[in-house]
């Protein structure tokens, strides 16, 4: 038997500072599904980049930071609200699915 509690665990991570996003139509990536995850990126008042994750893979919360401090410092965009909603996804498709998100506010561009 597992110590670990059964359900969704909610991680929250704020970033300050960066590139103003400016505005833009909400966008969302992604299915939630096994092995997978959904992304959706919000405009939001303010100079920070806050970043909610629901995921069901519980006790990861060192490696969801270590997968969003690469990503602020890739994208290191200010007024945004990032939401995930994950079933399991590797580091690298969270990494995939977050790019894609950004490339359909930024039209393609770092």
């Amino acid at each position: 038997m597992s110590d670990v509690p059964a359900g969704l665990e909610t991680l929250d991570f704020f970033f300050s500072g960066g590139r103003p996003a400016g505005a833009f139509p909400t966008v969302l990536v992604g299915v939630v599904g096994s092995g997978n995850l959904e992304v959706m990126l919000e405009p939001a008042a303010g100079n920070d980049c806050a970043v909610r994750v629901e995921t069901s893979a519980r006790g990861f919360g060192p490696i969801w930071q270590a997968v969003m401090n690469d990503f602020h410092a890739r994208h290191p965009l200010a007024g945004v609200r990032v939401s995930i909603n994950d079933m399991g996804a590797t580091p690298a498709v969270v990494s995939l699915r977050l790019d894609q998100a950004v490339a359909e506010i930024t039209g393609g561009k770092p």
